[in-house]
């Protein structure tokens, strides 16, 4: 591979690292809101647990919990990406 390719190679690299990054950082924000739902859903009280909100709030922590889930492994495809991407500028 000649020095152009494998710098192109880098550049696109040090960009799917950064975008890493931002995933990262955009997950833990998910999973702050679904901590918070949590919290909210916690607090309902015993007697309001069979009502809407209740399964609403149940329904939106199960669909957060799940994004949460989706982004785990876009970060591990990520990492298995770089890694080949790694081996194919050497």
């Amino acid at each position: 591979m000649n020095n152009d390719r494998r710098k192109q190679i880098n550049d696109l690299n040090s960009q799917l690292s950064t975008l890493r990054g931002k995933l990262e950082d955009l997950k833990g924000e998910f999973e702050t809101i679904r901590d918070e739902e949590q919290e909210y859903l916690d607090s309902i009280p015993e007697n309001l647990q069979s009502g809407e909100r209740y399964s609403t709030s149940e329904e939106a922590i199960s669909n957060l919990e799940s994004a949460i889930s989706e982004i785990d492994d876009a970060m591990s495809s990520m990492d298995s990406a770089e890694g080949s991407i790694n081996d194919a500028a050497q």
